[in-house]
């Protein structure tokens, strides 16, 4: 059986700088796959690779290897139905209305101004700023401004019927950093229930215990190489956690949930 998104020895190399002429590895060798209806969330510390292994997934960076998904259109407009990305810096000085900035996602689409815009306030709603709605966006506060742009991402995949072969992909590059705990909890909520229904989602997060909770499969990433992939309770654990951020833990099971739960020594 295929999966969705199956990459197989993806390695990226840094572009020479003039003062160097080396080339750097960023990614070496790393392979990992998701299906669709499940989350991974891709861990490690900071410069391990996370960031650039998600933009090799979106067709940003050039690497060798193979990074292949399942039923994705080569055509720019007919890509931009399947796959949403929300990098980690999102710049708009640009004036617009909080509506206009999500419906911007609809551009790609065929569904009309009417169901547009019916889409839009149904994004809204699920990041919980409806309320928002015709605030400018350069007026918004930095957290804010961040759930309205997961609220864009989230309405250009909002139908399974317009994407090509029914293929949708999510990207998310540390989607919870400006996120208060209340907010971190309904975009995990809203990206399980977008998974529920067919999407595959990668993310990027640095809350171990957040991934440990929503995620299906994690991909702990360490000096540019894979340290470990697969269920979230095969990965989240104290000797992987150590090598990654060098810090003593323990794990105990959530008493709800049954998932990982990590607590600092």
């Amino acid at each position: 059986m295929k999966h969705l998104i199956d990459i197989q020895n993806v390695t990226v190399m840094a572009k020479p700088s003039r003062r160097n002429n080396a080339h750097s590895c960023l990614l070496n060798t790393v392979s990992c796959h998701v299906d669709a209806g499940e989350v991974l969330v891709i861990i490690g510390p900071n410069g391990a690779g996370k960031s650039t292994l998600l933009n090799a997934i979106a067709g940003d960076n050039q690497f060798s290897g193979c990074i292949e998904i399942n039923g994705l259109e080569n055509e720019p407009k007919l890509r931009a139905r399947q796959i949403a990305v929300l990098p980690q810096l999102s710049l708009l000085n640009f004036p617009y209305r909080v509506a206009e900035v999500v419906g911007l996602a609809r551009i790609p689409h065929n569904t009309g101004r009417r169901r547009d815009n019916e889409i839009v306030q149904e994004a809204l709603a699920l990041m919980d700023i409806g309320f928002l709605s015709d605030r400018l966006y350069t007026e918004l506060s930095g957290g804010e401004k961040q759930r309205v742009q997961l609220a864009r991402v989230l309405a250009q995949i909002w139908q399974k019927e317009d994407a090509p072969n029914g293929t949708r992909v999510l990207l998310l590059d540390e989607p919870t950093a400006a996120l208060d705990l209340g907010h971190q909890r309904l975009l995990m909520q809203a990206i399980r229930k977008l998974a529920s229904h067919g999407v595959a989602v990668v993310m990027v997060l640095h809350d171990v215990n957040l991934a440990a909770r929503y995620a299906d499969k994690a991909l702990a990433l360490l000096c540019s190489e894979r340290l470990a992939f697969g269920r979230i309770d095969e990965v989240i654990n104290k000797e992987n956690l150590k090598s990654l951020f060098e810090v003593e833990v323990e794990i105990i099971q959530h008493p709800l949930h049954k998932s990982p739960v990590v607590i600092g020594l």
